[in-house]
């Protein structure tokens, strides 16, 4: 895509197929998901480097592991629109012997899913480790793995921190999506958990932040900036400050969307907040 309303255009027809494939099976997460519709749309559509057609080696490529897979919603739905499986799909969200399971797997072949995840608190170590195989086939692509604030309170994540930066693991960029929430409350009210931004230099990466998590151009220019931090020897934290619920006013600022499905009166309002731009499945 070349221009920021593409992109944004793209990430409100996003937010539709959220709010669509969580309505129809009255399960799901939508919160999570529309807040981070931005990045999403952002990373598979100008960001990354990655090939028309998909293989599971991914050499020669820039590759992508979702951490906090209870997200789905806003994979499936930007892998459909940058042609990864057919857009009609979605409609199989959570379904019996869908390849459009709750949390993503592998072993139903669905194109642009690396890795099982939702099991908290383990995609930075399965990143890290994909980091250091580009590096032993000398392939100088890179990775990027997105993760919710409150998993970081899984001491596996830490472990793993410590563990990259120690083996100067500096092609990798992982981001928090630092919404203040999870299933219970605010991140704050469960487990605080200090600066982020201290802990992760403390533990020898590179910081960047983007304010504005919620914004294309935000996201492009902070991202850009992450990447050209790759390469000196550090891994790179991306602190991408987002809303969760984004783009749907009753859902925004709360917990309460973390995992709740809206009913139709409630679907009706979100879908009229994101006006149709490319067509709905």
């Amino acid at each position: 895509m070349s221009n920021t309303q593409q992109l944004e255009d793209l990430t409100t027809q996003v937010r539709r197929d959220i709010l669509r494939m969580v309505h129809k099976v009255n399960s799901g997460h939508p919160g999570g998901s529309l807040g981070c519709a931005e990045f999403f749309v952002a990373l598979y559509n100008e960001i990354m480097d990655r090939k028309d057609t998909f293989d599971m080696d991914g050499i020669g490529e820039d590759l992508f592991f979702l951490s906090n897979g209870h997200i789905s919603p806003v994979f499936y739905s930007v892998l459909a629109r940058a042609g990864y499986f057919p857009v009609e799909e979605l409609n199989t969200f959570r379904l019996i012997d869908s390849r459009l399971q709750g949390h993503p797997t592998t072993h139903e072949g669905l194109p642009g899913v690396r890795v099982a995840s939702g099991s908290l608190g383990q995609g930075m170590s399965v990143a890290i480790g994909a980091a250091q195989a580009k590096k032993l086939n000398n392939d100088s692509h890179l990775i990027y793995s997105l993760h919710g604030d409150g998993e970081l309170q899984e001491g596996q994540n830490w472990e793993a921190i410590m563990y990259a930066a120690g083996n100067n693991v500096d092609n990798l960029i992982s981001t928090i999506d630092l919404n203040g929430q999870q299933i219970d409350g605010s991140t704050d009210d469960v487990l605080p958990m200090g600066s982020l931004k201290d802990k992760f230099q403390a533990f020898g990466w590179t910081v960047v932040e983007i304010e504005q998590g919620n914004n294309i151009e935000a996201i492009l220019k902070g991202m850009a900036i992450a990447k050209s931090k790759t390469g000196q020897g550090k891994p790179v934290c991306v602190l991408l400050k987002t809303v969760m619920g984004n783009g749907v006013d009753f859902m925004m600022h709360t917990h309460a969307w973390h995992g709740k499905a809206p009913n139709d009166e409630q679907l009706a309002i979100g879908l009229e907040q994101n006006a149709e731009t490319l067509g709905d499945y």
